[in-house]
């Protein structure tokens, strides 16, 4: 199979052509959001479905895009794939490689919302509970129990409530009641807008779950430490580091049960296809 002399020669066209897509994806978030502050991520990042920013479309445009401006994220996404969905492509062939790669990513994204949804929803039901139960002990409880500050410009509105609150606590405490509802109404929307996953690290496990299942014996090198080490031994290692740090709740900023997902679709998907004698 000769896939010509360009730039990518050698590469299988769907492993290319998501390179490059990735790619201009990310330069094209760094350009527009410097340039007329528009962050993509806003429109095509993926949200709760409570958020006001949520859309249909972003359980497939979120694989697209990737943190900026360190190129660490994407790199390493994009490394992957480009090591380990090769092989996958010129097994599968394009288009069933096309639909596991999507379909894992795809995966990724319901196993990483429902996880997201068990940890916002004790934040939202404490807001109803102060709604339902507004007093200056009631706030002081959500405040100290589940407030969370996820931007500057959310602790900007944070302190400026703090401010007028306490001013008008002394000297008119209903209409300090009623800033203080105001206050987290605006609070909770900004709160689930807060929450945007980007990556393609969903899928990208999920290739990495293909390959140690396809390839279960081929020795990989791995950098720290410096030892060879059979793929599937590597897919099971690595599947249960990202299960006990999303456990665990470390390295907060990284979405563990995403990477798990990934894998979990890839091993099903893997799973019927075989069942189906498909390869």
């Amino acid at each position: 199979m000769n896939y010509g002399a360009s730039p990518f020669g050698g590469l299988p066209p769907v492993v290319k052509n998501l390179l490059i897509i990735n790619v201009l994806f990310y330069l094209a978030s760094i350009v527009l959001n410097s340039t007329l502050g528009l962050p993509l991520e806003k429109f095509l990042g993926l949200h709760v479905p409570m958020a006001g920013d949520f859309g249909v479309h972003q359980l497939f445009t979120y694989m697209f895009l990737h943190a900026y401006p360190d190129p660490m994220h994407i790199f390493f996404n994009m490394f992957a794939l480009f090591m380990f969905g090769r092989m996958l492509e010129l097994v599968w062939g394009p288009r069933r490689f096309l639909v596991f790669y999507l379909v894992t990513g795809v995966g990724a994204a319901f196993v990483h919302l429902l996880t997201q949804y068990i940890d916002i929803l004790p934040v939202l039901k404490g807001i109803t509970h102060y709604m339902n139960n507004a007093g200056h002990e009631e706030l002081l409880h959500f405040l100290d129990e589940h407030l969370q500050i996820r931007s500057m410009e959310m602790q900007q509105k944070f302190n400026a409530f703090v401010a007028s609150y306490n001013e008008l606590l002394h000297t008119d405490p209903e209409l300090a009641t009623g800033l203080a509802r105001e206050y987290l109404y605006g609070f909770r929307s900004d709160y689930l807008n807060s929450h945007v996953t980007v990556g393609a690290s969903g899928a990208v496990f999920g290739i990495l779950l293909a390959f140690g299942m396809l390839f279960p014996n081929t020795r990989l090198m791995l950098l720290f430490p410096p030892i060879p080490i059979k793929a599937k031994y590597f897919v099971i290692g690595y599947g249960a580091l990202e299960l006990f740090l999303g456990i665990s709740g470390s390295m907060t900023n990284v979405a563990h049960f995403a990477h798990l997902g990934g894998m979990l679709f890839g091993f099903i998907l893997i799973k019927y296809w075989r069942s189906k004698g498909i390869y």
